[in-house]
């Protein structure tokens, strides 16, 4: 049993006396309320009921209106609250689309806040903008160009913002009966490695614990991630962990103000005088986390501080690693990681006491170049002490968008079919008897596959749901230059985004959708727990000839291939989901969601329950990795990019109301600022061989030697080719930095 969290108020945990905070650098959750009643105003009924009878369309912690099955209680964050307005807004003028030259002029948010995508619309080489045309017109020019063009050139493209498996599905089955596998999703730039390395370890591909673990387990641990910004309302659960005796511990670059110290809205104490959360922090190199976790693991191996009786009957390959450990000498795992072999001791020191334990990761381990090994490598410490297939244990990648567990579930990627299968002959086979309609039997283009395809020419169609391939893509000046060779590209979404206003090739739609509120039959969407939750259709207004995309890939798929239009026919969200149950056997059972509130967990709250490993062989696989040391060359510093406050690519903020950076922040620990005779706010250039970007310094608790700036503006910096084998780009890169 979990320890549960003590309610009587505590000042030990209390971040300080002051009342609220006065003073201190934090978001002003309540602001946020009154701000978004006032943005909304015009609407404000149908926000109401989008809030209480909604599932959230902002990160993946998943709610059914306002509720959540963590805990009792108001969920609700500042994130959700920012992106309604994208639900309620009216639709633009589309004679504001007749010339695209002032737009391109307009930051990302100025373009969102003109309002609602109403009508598809088409512009041709050498337009100077938009025009409306039907939708009759639009589906034919795509028709028409698929079918003069061989299926490895065309490319599929949907982000996580909102969508939901039946979208996911649709589109995925649609793309296949079109006879290509060239789909991909948001999932591919963000968690991939995530899902390759827990499926080839653990034969399994998600979180297989639940949140509730939190609350209550001895050690609680967040490795590349910052849930305070993030996936504001886990502070909540952070709170009753602390109350619960849980010790937070993280493991970074950056000493997370957000993950020291937090007010919690709407929790008294915590509004009142804040809590304290991480109680250590582990300061390591940018791709430092391997070699500090090798470091850790051969802490607990030379003191006997492994479970042998789990490794022994649970798993595979432990003496392999032991002899690989062996070979890595101290000074070297020291050297990458950044930090010294006693923090090591202390933080195994930690794991040895835990008698359970939780990991958690994001984006600081999955996007590098070693993306899958920094997460086998947590998932190595992870089984020196069995800390997975229990109450109180688990492994974690937590999620960043309402959207992205299910899309490749749904097998909306390159690389995987429904339900995680293999792209193969066989699976193909299966796939091919279920739906009526021969599947094709190799992976498909990943994403950043097919932004260099279309910069050799060899990409004819570009069909992107959402997503704006110039922000989240690095060299966006490359990404430019390529999606200009596509000679038609396809943007379904809400609103407008710079993508869209890049010169057409020949020909660029736009095509309106639907959010998930307004489609009819309601759909559903999968959180980080593996939770299948149902959002209902929520009455309200409806934006001109707006269509849910699933509805527009069906059609799509049955003009192209005409023959097959009984088996690219729903007619309702609800048969798709029949449909889904029988292909997707995690998820039988969204066949019977059907009102606001119904969900199911699937595989239950713990994955590999019972130390039962869905592997070949039936257990759990240790992985002998060994990091790799990039030497900084004289007067250069590493930088990581993700830094910031934004949805997606969706910036909502010029000042960061965590850390109180400005967007222009480079984040310099002051060090090397002294060594470089820098001072707070000084302007300077960090430049490589693949950009420059300028900024000022800002001074912040970091590892010496790294930097941080605000994503995506520091993209200029990256090499788009550096990426992991799953696809993920690299976020990260070597810069010189200039004094302007």
């Amino acid at each position: 049993m979990l320890r549960k969290p003590n309610k009587l108020w505590n000042p030990e945990y209390w971040a300080s006396w002051k009342p609220f905070g006065l003073g201190e650098q934090y978001p002003n959750n309540y602001w946020e309320v009154f701000r978004a009643a006032w943005v909304n105003k015009d609407q404000f009924s149908y926000t109401w009921d989008i809030l209480n009878n909604g599932v959230c369309d902002g990160c993946s912690l998943g709610t059914t209106g306002m509720k959540d099955w963590t805990l009792d209680g108001l969920h609700l964050c500042n994130v959700r609250l920012r992106l309604l307005r994208l639900n309620t807004m009216a639709a633009f003028d589309p004679k504001l689309l007749e010339n695209v030259a002032e737009l391109k002029q307009k930051s990302s948010a100025e373009l969102r806040e003109l309002g609602r995508v109403p009508y598809p619309m088409r512009r041709d080489k050498g337009d100077s903008g938009f025009r409306r045309i039907s939708w009759d017109e639009a589906l034919d020019l795509i028709t028409t160009k698929i079918k003069a063009t061989s299926p490895q050139q065309l490319g599929f493209y949907i982000t996580s913002r909102g969508t939901v498996n039946e979208t996911y599905y649709a589109t995925q089955k649609a793309v296949r009966a079109i006879g290509s596998n060239n789909i991909d999703n948001a999932a591919r730039i963000c968690h991939s490695p995530s899902t390759g390395a827990l499926k080839s370890t653990l034969g399994v591909g998600a979180t297989t614990c639940s949140y509730k673990d939190w609350i209550g387990t001895d050690l609680l641990v967040f490795f590349g991630s910052n849930v305070a910004n993030n996936q504001p309302v886990t502070v909540k659960y952070l709170h009753w962990a602390k109350k619960a005796g849980t010790r937070i511990v993280v493991v970074n670059t950056y000493r997370e103000p957000g993950m020291e110290r937090y007010w919690v809205p709407s929790i008294p104490e915590s509004a009142l005088f804040g809590t304290k959360f991480a109680e250590d922090f582990f300061l390591v190199n940018l791709n430092g986390d391997l070699a500090f976790i090798n470091g850790v693991i051969k802490h607990l191996i030379e003191q006997n501080w492994v479970d042998h009786n789990f490794i022994h009957h649970y798993t595979t390959d432990f003496e392999n690693l032991k002899v690989n450990l062996d070979q890595q000498s101290w000074e070297f795992l020291e050297q990458v990681s950044g930090t010294k072999r006693e923090e090591m001791y202390r933080f195994a020191q930690m794991v040895h006491e835990a008698e359970k334990a939780v990991f958690v990761w994001s984006m600081g381990i999955t996007q590098h170049e070693c993306g899958e090994d920094n997460v086998k490598a947590i998932i190595n410490l992870a089984l020196t002490k069995g800390f997975v297939g229990r109450e109180g244990c688990g492994l974690m990648p937590i999620r960043g968008h309402s959207g992205v567990q299910g899309g490749a579930e749904m097998g909306c990627y390159a690389t995987v079919f429904p339900g995680g299968r293999k792209i193969n002959p066989e699976n193909a086979a299966e796939l091919s008897n279920l739906w009526g309609f021969t599947v094709p039997e190799t992976p498909g283009l990943m994403t950043t596959e097919m932004i260099q395809a279309a910069s050799e020419n060899n990409l004819n169609v570009l069909f992107s749901v959402g997503g704006n391939f110039l922000e989240v893509m690095p060299d966006p000046d490359f990404v430019e230059t390529a999606l200009k060779t596509v000679p038609l590209r396809v943007h379904a979404d809400i609103i407008c985004s710079h993508q869209m206003l890049i010169e057409p090739g020949e020909t660029v739609l736009i095509l309106p959708a639907t959010t998930r509120y307004e489609v009819p039959g309601g759909v559903t969407e999968t959180t980080t727990e593996r939770r299948v939750i149902f959002s209902p259709e929520i009455p309200g207004p409806r934006i001109g000839e707006a269509r849910p995309e699933w509805e527009v890939f069906m059609e799509l798929a049955r003009r192209v291939r005409p023959e097959l239009t009984q088996q690219l026919t729903f007619e309702t969200t609800a048969e798709m989901r029949q449909e889904i149950a029988k292909v997707v056997p995690q998820y039988a059972g969204i066949q019977h969601l059907k009102e606001a509130g119904d969900q199911f967990q699937y595989g239950g709250a713990h994955l590999c329950f019972g130390w039962q490993f869905p592997t070949v062989d039936g257990k759990a696989h240790f992985c002998s990795l060994c990091p790799t040391l990039e030497t900084l060359p004289e007067g250069h510093l590493f930088v990581a990019t993700r830094r910031g406050k934004q949805f997606n690519s969706m910036v909502q903020e010029s000042k960061d109301a965590i850390t109180g950076a400005m967007r222009e922040a480079i984040l310099m620990n002051p060090i090397d600022a002294e060594q470089l005779g820098l001072n707070q706010g000084d302007k300077v250039r960090l430049i490589n061989e693949y950009g420059e970007y300028q900024g000022r310094i800002y001074l912040a608790p970091m590892t010496p030697k790294n930097l941080q700036v605000h994503w995506p503006e520091g993209n200029v910096l990256l090499d788009k080719d550096k990426r992991s084998t799953e696809g993920v780009p690299d976020y990260n890169a070597v810069v010189k930095l200039e004094k302007i």
